[in-house]
């Protein structure tokens, strides 16, 4: 995160001796990226963050997954997989490659502890409420919230509307940020970036666990799972600072950039990760020009497979191609996309769009997941022939 945060009670110096009221020791803990060399935080643990007393390896069922072959665009309807479950062991994979994975999850129930020590993890809430609970605190998410958890965070998610809640998954082998250009040479979001740091939250007191008892924290490295047991629940911290902690961003809080003319698609970025980047498509005005196509033109971004989930509004450039809320589609390279036939001249004098939708390019190919296949709409990659 570009910028710095102070939650909790922390020593005046860093590295220097914390005690509580009894006289005991805190233990500190440095998370930190990069090998040192880039944003980090500090946290205060009432008792040692590395006591296990057990670890097991958890098996799982393999993961099959399939080249996009014949290369063909996709429409996959999210919707249709199996919901319940929790937001960590609920999760159906449908897009892969070793930049990332792409999940969809309609959970109900309250996860383990669990933590990535792979990258950072982006959600997207559709709908539905949750709590991220994790050593940095509590964060409250809604529909339409983004929520960044950084590589190694001990964290759960709480479910405990009666509504269940629908989360689209990223997860990165590396680090989740804001694009560089949105910022200054310090860090600070600049003037003109879609949004701002009064836009982002993050958890703003400890979230202390009074328990005696060992916990199990599930952990993801980079091949299989491990199960740690601790000695204690690592909700312990009492403080911490620094510059590394999770955050949520509301996708509505994005201010949508317009121009006379068709603006391309890095206008609406919003993330920036290894090899990958994440855009939000907001209700927005269309072109001024009088002249001017309001949709997209047809393109070949011969460097990235193009993935859009569609989350709210009127999805005007997809009409009468079978896409509705919680449809993904999958735009590879190698294949020229553009609108439906017929949805320029449907645009033409409309004052703007209601879409709502998440965008996810990768420069990397992705491969199809089981769960891809067993909800694809076979019919999508002919309708721009058999529309008009």
């Amino acid at each position: 995160m570009p910028y710095y945060r102070q939650v909790g009670e922390i020593p005046r110096k860093r590295h220097v001796q914390f005690r509580d009221g009894g006289g005991t020791l805190r233990a500190e803990e440095l998370m930190s990226s990069n090998g040192f060399s880039e944003e980090s935080a500090l946290l205060y643990h009432a008792r040692p963050p590395t006591a296990i007393t057990a670890a097991e390896t958890v098996e799982t069922e393999e993961e099959r997954v399939h080249p996009n072959q014949p290369v063909l665009p996709r429409h996959f309807r999210l919707h249709e997989l199996k919901s319940g479950g929790d937001p960590v062991t609920g999760r159906h994979l449908f897009l892969h490659n070793s930049d990332l994975r792409l999940s969809y999850v309609v959970a109900g129930e309250t996860s383990p502890l669990y933590r990535d020590a792979v990258g950072d993890q982006l959600y997207y809430l559709e709908s539905g409420r949750a709590s991220l609970e994790s050593v940095f605190g509590r964060l409250e998410a809604g529909a339409g919230d983004y929520v960044v958890v950084p590589t190694h965070t001990t964290h759960r998610w709480v479910v405990d509307e009666p509504e269940p809640v629908r989360m689209l998954v990223v997860e990165a082998s590396g680090h989740v940020q804001v694009p560089q250009r949105y910022l200054s040479t310090r860090g600070q979001l600049k003037e003109g970036a879609p949004y701002s740091e009064r836009d982002i939250r993050a958890p703003a007191e400890p979230l202390l666990v009074e328990s005696e008892e060992e916990a199990d924290v599930l952990v993801r490295p980079r091949a299989g799972f491990t199960r740690y047991r601790y000695a204690h629940h690592p909700f312990d911290v009492v403080g911490w600072d620094g510059c590394l902690y999770p955050w949520a961003f509301s996708i509505h809080d994005f201010e949508p950039i317009v121009g006379r003319l068709h603006q391309p698609p890095p206008v609406h970025q919003t993330f920036a990760g290894p090899n990958f980047v994440v855009c939000s498509f907001v209700p927005r005005l269309f072109d001024f020009d009088p002249e001017a196509v309001p949709v997209p033109y047809a393109h070949a971004n011969v460097d990235s497979d193009e993935v859009i989930f569609y989350c709210g509004g009127d999805f005007m450039s997809r009409a009468g191609a079978g896409i509705g809320q919680g449809s993904a589609s999958l735009h590879p390279s190698g294949f020229v996309h553009g609108p439906q036939p017929g949805s320029v001249e449907r645009a033409l004098g409309k004052p703007g769009t209601k879409e709502l939708a998440v965008m996810v390019d990768t420069f990397r190919p992705l491969d199809l997941a089981q769960a891809a296949l067993d909800v694809e709409d076979e019919d999508y990659a002919w309708t721009w022939a058999r529309l008009g």
